[in-house]
Order: structure tokens, then C-alpha cells, then sequence
């Protein structure tokens, strides 16, 4: 696990410190209203409640907003295993899958709990010294815990080189 795990998860458990987190980094999904239900270094759950701001012209979230949710649901496990780590490691998602099963209204909630396998891959980057790819699953589940999409982001890893 990255030493400045703990660091990064007390950015994120903190409402203010987050908000500010986003805005400077994420800025898109501070305007959507993407939201941290649950963050350890296994799952992190994303919250985002369809509005005025999100909505598409089929009174449903817009399409994109929900791939920005499923984004930072694995994002956020990947970057806080990245955070100040040295040496420096890059990520980047190289492909994303989106299956829409029904239609988002309300609030949805985003899980990916894939946090360990993207532990394992960073440090086999490491290891290694070439870049290394994991498939991450975020799984889209409205109020009634019925499934509205899922996504399949494939993620690289790799150490940054020291030039």
C-alpha cells in the first residue's frame, strides 16, 4: 500500500477538504455533483443525484456524467495509491465499456472495489519498471439497488521517468 494512503483518504473523508479537492482537480465533476459515499483502500463508492445541471433531454442523468462517476470511482482507489508515492507512478486510462441497463434517475450510486488489484498492478509496475494495465468495474446501482449501468475502465500504470 502507498505510505501516503492514509494522507489522501483524510483529504477525501473530509467534506470541505474534498470539495476543494475536486475543484481544483476535478472541476467537471464538482459542477455535476459527484460525491464520496465510501472510500477505504478496497472500495469506493460515488454518489451523484440527477438535477437540472446533469440531466439529458430524456429527464435522465446525461450519459456522460455517469461515465465521469464510474471514472472517479476507480480513479479515486488509483490515485490514492499513487499520491506522493516515490517514485512517481502515472496512470491514464487507455480504454473505457459502458453498458446502459436502464435509465438513471434519482440518486446512483458508483462501486468499483477493485482497490486491492490496483495495488497489486502499481507495484508490479514498480517491480517491473514497465507499464502495467488493469481492467477496473464500476457498477452503477439506482435507489432500489437495481443495476442502471456498468463500466469497464481499462487503466495504465507505469513509473515516471526521472528526466
Amino acid at each position: 500500500m502507498n505510505p501516503s494512503f492514509h494522507k489522501f483518504q483524510r483529504i477525501i473523508r473530509n467534506p470541505i477538504l474534498f470539495k476543494f479537492f475536486i475543484l481544483q482537480r476535478l472541476s467537471a465533476a464538482f459542477w455535476a455533483g459527484l460525491n464520496i459515499q465510501h472510500f477505504d483502500e478496497k472500495t469506493c463508492v460515488v454518489r451523484v443525484k440527477k438535477s437540472w445541471f446533469n440531466q439529458n433531454p430524456f429527464n435522465s442523468m446525461y450519459f456522460a456524467v455517469e461515465a465521469m462517476a464510474a471514472e472517479m470511482s476507480c480513479g479515486m482507489l488509483a490515485f490514492s495509491q499513487v499520491y506522493e508515492r516515490i517514485p512517481a507512478i502515472s496512470m491514464l486510462i487507455e480504454k473505457m465499456e459502458a453498458s446502459f441497463i436502464k435509465k438513471a434517475s434519482g440518486i446512483i450510486l458508483f462501486t468499483c472495489e477493485d482497490g486491492e488489484a490496483i495495488q497489486h498492478t502499481i507495484q508490479t509496475a514498480i517491480q517491473r519498471g514497465e507499464g502495467t494495465k488493469l481492467v477496473c468495474k464500476s457498477t452503477a446501482r439506482n435507489e432500489e439497488g437495481m443495476i442502471v449501468a456498468e463500466f469497464l475502465l481499462t487503466w495504465s500504470f507505469k513509473v515516471k521517468s526521472k528526466s
